[in-house]
Formats: structure tokens, C-alpha cells, sequence
């Protein structure tokens, strides 16, 4: 579903960017050498990611989009997290391209096949972005890859990061699953076929948007 501001979407995405600076630069503590390295690789991850959705979208659709870039905006912003402070600007342009087009065809491609609802893509941009960045993170964290951290062993490190990216899917799978459960006890988890063909803005707060 086409979004209801184009306008809106494009400046919600430029102000992540930029307070994601704050939130990967920040991490540092301190205004030192590794919080102008995470800032660094935050831009170029983000740009690259931007690019990477964008050729994917050309490719694919035949024509790019501005929503997709947003979109790639957002993987590129997922996916340097866990890498921000490790990873060199290199390892940060792969992160960034790799996270654009592998979130594309999980947003579009995957979706459609395993038929899952899931309206803002969380998991084809933050949960995919989120995995595909921490496994990268044992690659380019190297100092061999052009990274900032102690990793010695690429392959090793990289098992590390798959077994905690496997704990994480795990831990939250089953714990979303019970308050999911909760909840659809208690209030329900979906609105009606009518309520949710009128839109919630209108069916569940009786307000109606206007484009500008």
C-alpha cells in the first residue's frame, strides 16, 4: 500500500538519519576517534544501503522509487548497528550495499512468498538488516578486513556471531509469541475486514489525513 504522505515518509527517514548518529556515535560514550569512525560508517553504510534498494528496485521494477530508498535508508541504518565502531569505511560500504539489496527482495520477493503480514516490513528491513549487519560484523571487524576490533580468526568469529544471532531469534520468536497470545486473548490482535478496509485512522480514532 502506497504511503499516505510521500512527503512525510521522505522526512521521517532524513530525520533517522541523522539522529542515528546519535545513536551509533553516542555508543562511544565519548567524543573520541571511535565515535568519529561509528558517525563515518553510519553515513556511508546508509548511503550505500540507499543505493543498493534503489538499482535492486531499478532492476527489478524497471524504475526506482523515492519510498524505496527511504526504505534502503533504513536497512543501511539496521544493519551498520552492530558493526558501528568495529568496521572500517570498506567493510561499512559492503555492509550498506549487501543490506539495500538483500532487504529489497526480502520486503518484496520473500514476503509474497511466505505470504506474511507484515505492513511495515519490519522484518524484511529491521529483523534481515539486523541479522545480515551482525554476521557481517564478524568479517569486517577484522583488522585484516580494514576493521577496529581484536577479531583474528574471520571464521571463528563469524560462528560467534551466527550462534548469537541464532540465541536472539530464538529468545524473541518465543517470547513474542506468548504476549502476541496475551494479547489476542485480551483485546484482540486485528480489526475487522471493514475497520481495516476504511483505514484505522479513520475507523479507530475518527480522523482523516489530508495530503498537502
Amino acid at each position: 500500500m502506497a504511503p499516505h504522505n510521500l512527503g512525510y515518509t521522505l522526512i521521517g527517514a532524513a530525520m533517522l538519519w541523522v539522529g542515528w548518529f546519535g545513536f551509533n556515535a553516542g555508543s562511544a560514550a565519548a567524543a573520541n576517534g571511535t565515535a568519529g569512525m561509528a558517525m563515518l560508517v553510519t553515513q556511508i553504510a546508509t548511503a550505500a544501503a540507499a543505493l543498493g534498494w534503489m538499482f535492486a528496485e531499478w532492476i527489478a521494477h524497471g524504475k526506482p522509487s523515492a519510498l524505496g530508498i527511504a526504505s534502503g535508508v533504513v536497512a543501511g541504518l539496521v544493519a551498520i548497528t552492530p558493526a558501528a565502531g568495529t568496521v572500517g569505511p570498506v567493510g561499512a560500504l559492503v555492509i550498506g550495499l549487501a543490506a539495500g539489496v538483500v532487504c529489497f527482495f526480502c520486503a518484496t520477493t520473500l514476503k509474497r512468498k511466505l505470504g506474511y503480514d507484515d505492513s511495515l516490513d519490519a522484518f524484511g528491513v529491521h529483523g534481515i538488516g539486523g541479522i545480515l549487519g551482525a554476521l557481517l560484523t564478524g568479517v569486517f571487524a577484522a583488522p585484516s578486513m580494514g576493521g577496529f576490533g581484536t577479531v583474528t580468526d574471520v571464521a571463528a568469529q563469524l560462528w560467534v556471531q551466527a550462534k548469537g544471532v541464532g540465541f536472539t531469534v530464538i529468545y524473541t520468536a518465543i517470547v513474542t509469541f506468548v504476549i502476541l497470545k496475551v494479547l489476542d486473548v485480551v483485546m484482540g490482535l486485528r480489526v475487522n475486514e471493514e475497520d481495516e478496509s476504511v483505514g484505522l485512522d479513520l475507523s479507530e480514532h475518527n480522523e482523516r489525513g489530508y495530503n498537502l
